[in-house]
This record gives structure tokens, C-alpha cells and sequence, in this order.
């Protein structure tokens, strides 16, 4: 009798200390729950906002440097009409673009959806010449990521919504 009540004793702590265990877990689970769940999506659509905003004055002052500054190390610019450019090449890419006499450049943001660790924005673009003539407008795509305690461009991709120029 003495034996089998030893081993009622050892089987109650066993399950006591998995129970124990299996709570510690449950917490850690929650925890990380918690963090996702509390990511501010509103804020970080602000910070998207406040990006655009400083690459639309870089575009302007014609700082191709300023505007790849703000990418990852490893992006990845998607032009249309044009080979993925990476690493020198999206300051070369920009500083091409500020040279063509754009006066302005609109970014209008859509929408901006992810997590913590990815967002996906999608907008419409407007650039402007002399006289405030519309040259070109269309939409973008950009996957922004998490860098430097702020936001960068990972992927970015965009596409005239202008009808072709027809072929003579």
C-alpha cells in the first residue's frame, strides 16, 4: 500500500510541475499575442505618410542620395520599362528621374496594410513640369520594412496609368 501511495505522490507532482510547465508556455504565447495584437497599424501608415513626404522634397531638391538613403541594403527598385535596379544603382536610377524636369512630385497613399516586421503600401503617383503640367501619372506599390528604428523601402514598383504613346 505504502508503494503504490509513493507513486500517487510522485504522479501528482509530475502533473503538477507539467501543469506548471504547459502555464509558463500559455504565457509566452499570450505575450507574443499581445505584441502583434498591439501593433499600431495607424501609426505606422503616419510614419509611411512622413516618409513620403521626405521623398517627395528629396525628389524635388534633385537628391538622388537622400531618396537611396531610404531604402533597405537590399531593395529592390522596379521601374517600368526598365531592369530591377539594386544597391548604386537606385541613387543612379533617382538621380536619372530628377534630371527629366520634373517641378513636382505627388505620392498619394491608399493603403497600408502588414505587421511589425512588413507593410505593403499601394498609392497613386503624380509627376508635374513647367507650368504645372501633368507629365505622368499612375500607381505604385512599395513593401516597406522595419530599419534604423524607422521604416524603409524594400520593394518598389510602379506603372504609368497614361494611355502608350502610339507608334509611328
Amino acid at each position: 500500500m505504502t508503494k503504490l501511495f509513493n507513486q500517487l505522490i510522485i504522479l501528482t507532482a509530475v502533473i503538477f510541475l507539467a501543469a506548471c510547465n504547459t502555464a509558463s508556455t500559455d504565457k509566452k504565447t499570450a505575450d507574443t499575442m499581445d505584441t502583434k495584437v498591439n501593433f499600431d497599424l495607424a501609426a505606422a501608415k503616419s510614419a509611411i505618410e512622413s516618409e513620403n513626404v521626405k521623398f517627395m522634397d528629396a525628389f524635388k531638391k534633385g537628391d538622388s542620395a537622400a531618396i537611396a538613403s531610404m531604402y533597405t541594403n537590399d531593395a529592390l527598385m522596379l521601374p517600368p520599362n526598365s531592369e530591377p535596379v539594386k544597391g548604386a544603382g537606385i541613387a543612379e536610377g533617382w538621380g536619372a528621374f530628377t534630371r527629366m524636369g520634373i517641378k513636382d512630385f505627388k505620392l498619394i497613399t491608399e493603403d497600408v496594410s502588414g505587421n511589425e516586421s512588413q507593410l505593403a503600401e499601394t498609392g497613386r503617383y503624380e509627376l508635374y513640369g513647367d507650368g504645372n503640367k501633368l507629365i505622368d501619372k499612375g500607381k505604385y506599390v512599395v513593401v516597406w520594412q522595419p530599419a534604423n528604428g524607422g521604416w524603409k523601402l524594400h520593394r518598389d514598383i510602379w506603372n504609368s496609368s497614361m494611355p502608350a504613346a502610339s507608334a509611328k
